[in-house]
């Protein structure tokens, strides 16, 4: 107990503490939000009232004038003004703001008229999922079905675009049966299509084509509490609490832990954002810079069940229902372990006040037996010798509950000077309710798996797309395609036949740092083309992709117009703060108009230039019954990796840690 209180203190320490002087990349703090709501209400005194905040968040001010002000740490001059973008809904219009907080004063609005409907509210989403219930259609078709009303949950979808000329603001509405268990999910009820028009917030279309059986509640349950014996083996997790406490420090939004320094935020839409990560070279003695800023950009999961009541559902969870909004408080010793810090997140809800998340993050060092190098020597007569080194290693963990999946987000830092992306998807998978209660019975596409009696988990793809502005070892970079090559011996000189080699290219334009990864393989460079090594190779950073699991739908797909910055996993462009969002900025019933791939089309010069890489990790998702009735986690990742940026193995002296002596353990 000492030490958990020891732990809490510290924690209070970390975070509760003041600071004199914010941090440009600081995400928007509570105070701030009221004054952003507070500036915008006040230059609309007569429709204050009928305003809807849609997204607040930080307007970054340009990376150029961050780099000057953290160029001088010594400096007495102030950051750069504190800015707000903010995106309203007035009068069924959008309007773009942009607030300068030390002004108190608003420097821009203007109307969007172009395609597309901005984030959605929690708000606005609770009032459409509640429209049905007192809806005599509806009630009508819940009585038919010999259902409960008081057991009906619904929820909201967003309804893609099909090639509409015009389109209202409207969400479509599905519906669930709890009758027996809490996993409403795995007890769809089939066959009724509602659409609310969110700006009238009323039901505009209702439809009850076709009877379905209900999914039965049994063994629906994932309640601990609702499970009956014989359960699992148990698992007796070794974990331990530092006697000093954490080994990493955290000054306000600034994370320092062994050579590495970087700088958090949460953003209502991205989530998590990493920012300024530089790693210190002992043999230069100075902190080097590796990525500006990053965060996940989009998440595209589209199923591919074509029918009526399901065609649709083709989401871009990001854009249209928000990371930050969505992301849910970490549970202290189950989502993180013991010697865990968090932090809490705050994003602005329909009204603008400000809304918390706590333990939206949780920071730790994880040392899970990995082995960061090791080498024995067994050549040298009467010696052997033995190296090795643990791998302990810095995590970043946010999870986000999107309706039925919870994906499970990290970032880990070693100091290797690697930076892991990890991907976790859990959660229940989604169901269609059908007649068939074997397989046997199934003599057409039903677009998914049987997973149990009337429930088809349907086919789906998940596609996280990453914004990672790269700064290695400065902002002017360039992407190099290192080929590998099969060449053939033709000259008799070797017994062999063949061998490969690398066969690398500077990418100079956006359009030659487009890659497919499944059609060749191909090293990934992002390098620093003004630096070399003392042995004449430029610094730089690979990429090592993770799944890679491309879209297959065809490119005239509706869905894959909006998302086809899914078509290459790898895209290049030159820094742009506006290029934030691989989708656009405007998502819900977007139509692929402003995308990163539309962007790419400029085909902008991007050698030795500040560039960004855009990275689109996948997965295909053909579900089974072991997803029944939760799914074990599926992980997948990718790494950033240096490639020639040390002089040599940066960990080479790294001391092992201290041992602890554990009981039933041979030294």
């Amino acid at each position: 107990m000492a030490s958990l209180l020891q732990h809490l203190g510290l924690f209070l320490l970390f975070f509760v503490s003041c600071h004199s002087q914010y941090h440009p990349l600081d995400s928007l703090t509570p105070s701030e939000f009221h004054q952003v709501q507070a500036i915008v209400k006040g230059s609309n005194p007569g429709s204050s009232l009928n305003m809807t905040f849609q997204y607040v968040g930080l307007d970054e001010p340009d990376k150029s004038i961050v780099l000057s002000w953290l160029s001088n740490p010594n400096s007495t001059t102030p950051p750069p003004p504190r800015r707000a973008f903010v995106i309203t809904r007035l009068h069924s219009q959008t309007h773009e703001i942009i607030v300068d907080l030390s002004t108190q004063s608003i420097i821009s609005d203007e109307v969007y008229g172009g395609h597309g409907y901005p984030l959605l509210t929690s708000e606005e989403q609770t009032a459409a999922s509640v429209l049905p219930l007192t809806y005599p259609p509806f009630i009508a078709s819940i009585t038919k079905r010999s259902l409960k009303l008081s057991d009906v949950v619904c929820s909201t979808f967003t309804v893609g675009w099909f090639g509409e000329d015009k389109s209202r603001r409207v969400l479509k509405i599905p519906c669930f049966y709890t009758d027996g268990t809490a996993n409403l999910y795995m007890r769809p009820i089939e066959g009724v299509t509602i659409v609310v028009d969110l700006d009238d917030m009323k039901i505009i279309e209702y439809y009850d084509r076709l009877m379905v059986p209900v999914p039965e509640a049994e063994g629906t349950e994932c309640r601990l509490s609702k499970q009956n014996p014989p359960f699992g083996p148990p698992l007796n997790g070794v974990s331990a609490m530092p006697p000093d406490g954490p080994g990493f420090k955290i000054d306000g939004h600034n994370v320092r832990w062994a050579n590495w320094d970087f700088h958090i935020s949460f953003d209502a839409r991205a989530g998590l954002i990493i920012s300024l990560a530089s790693i210190y070279d002992l043999q230069k003695g100075t902190f080097r810079q590796v990525l500006y800023r990053g965060h996940v950009s989009e998440l595209f999961v589209p199923y591919m069940d074509p029918t009526e009541e399901w065609y649709y559902r083709t989401y871009f969870d990001e854009g249209e229902f928000g990371l930050g909004i969505c992301t849910v408080p970490l549970q202290p010793m189950l989502d993180c372990p013991p010697n865990a810090v968090f932090t809490d997140g705050y994003y602005a809800s329909q009204d603008g006040k400000p809304m918390s998340i706590s333990n939206a993050f949780c920071v730790y060092e994880q040392e899970a037996g990995r082995i960061m190098w090791r080498h024995t020597e067994t050549d040298i007569p009467g010696e052997e010798i033995k190296e090795v080194r643990p791998e302990v290693s810095l995590v970043v963990r946010m999870v986000v509950a999107l309706t039925n999946y919870d994906y499970i987000l990290d970032w880990e830092f070693k100091p290797s000077g690697s930076i892991k992306f990890g991907v976790g998807l859990t959660g229940i998978p989604a169901v269609k309710g059908v007649s068939y209660t074997h397989t046997d019975q199934i003599k057409e596409d039903v677009y998914g798996t049987l997973l149990a009696p009337n429930a088809i988990g349907v086919n789906h793809d998940h596609f996280f797309t990453y914004r990672l502005d790269l700064d290695v070892d400065g902002d002017a970079n360039s992407f190099v395609k290192a080929n590998l090559e099969t060449k053939r011996v033709t000259d008799n000189s070797s017994p062999r036949k063949s061998y490969w080699t690398v066969v690398s290219e500077t990418a100079k334009t956006e359009s030659d740092a487009q890659i497919q990864l499944r059609l060749k393989p191909v090293e990934q460079i992002v390098v620093n083309p003004n630096k070399k090594t003392k042995l004449g190779n430029y610094v730089g950073y690979r990429l090592i992709p993770g799944s890679l699991s491309s879209p297959l739908l065809s490119d005239d797909d509706y869905p894959q117009i909006r998302g086809a910055f899914t078509k290459y996993d790898v895209w290049i462009t030159p820094y742009n703060k506006s290029e934030k969002w691989a989708g656009g900025l405007y998502m819900d019933q977007s139509r692929g108009d402003d995308t990163l791939a539309v962007w790419s089309q400029r085909n902008r010069e991007i050698e030795n230039k500040d560039i960004v890489l855009w990275y689109t990790i996948g997965f295909h998702h053909v579900p089974c019954q072991e997803d029944f009735p939760v799914m074990p986690t599926l992980s997948g990742g990718f790494e950033l990796r240096p490639t020639n940026f040390f002089e040599n193995n940066p960990v080479l002296k790294t001391k092992p840690p201290t041992p602890v002596s554990w009981p039933n353990c041979t030294h």
